[in-house]
């Protein structure tokens, strides 16, 4: 089965590495094919050529957004554009992006987006052979990145 990873440039951290690192340790029966684009915005259409062209079940979206204005309204057409594009080719497309502006510690940053590019590898394995694993963990207030909220 093949998976599909989409990263950026702009990035100031590869996510798609540690992903890829997270899905080899908990799948071996899988062939990943990774495209990095320049920016954000790229995902969309990247993503859907990993889809249509390369057969992918699944592919994963990864951005880092810059903290101003400008970044935010980027990263929401680009988000627009991975809904359309799940939409256009009735596949899921995992958004993982990690806004700048999240941490302000560079250090916390990086861990963040290490942490958040893992922990949405380990859904995608999870939405492809454990699905069931996934209904158990509905309403528990998961957070991928930081501290799970947990169930009220």
């Amino acid at each position: 089965m093949k998976i599909g990873i989409c990263d950026t440039t702009f990035a100031r951290f590869d996510m798609g590495a540690a992903a890829i690192d997270e899905i080899k340790k908990n799948a071996t029966d899988l062939k990943i094919i990774r495209v990095t684009v320049p920016g954000i915005k790229d995902l969309p259409v990247a993503s859907k050529k990993l889809i249509e062209e390369q057969n992918c079940k699944i592919v994963m979206a990864l951005g880092m957004p810059g903290p101003m204005e400008k970044d935010k309204m980027c990263a929401h057409e680009a988000s627009t554009g991975l809904i359309r594009a799940q939409l256009m080719t009735n596949t899921h497309i995992l958004e993982v992006f990690v806004h700048e502006d999240e941490e302000e510690n560079e250090t916390l940053l990086k861990e963040l987006a290490e942490n958040r590019a893992r922990e949405h590898g380990r859904n995608l394995i999870k939405m492809v052979f454990k699905p069931k694993q996934l209904e158990k963990e509905a309403g528990m207030g998961l957070r991928e990145g930081k501290e799970d909220a947990g169930p009220l």
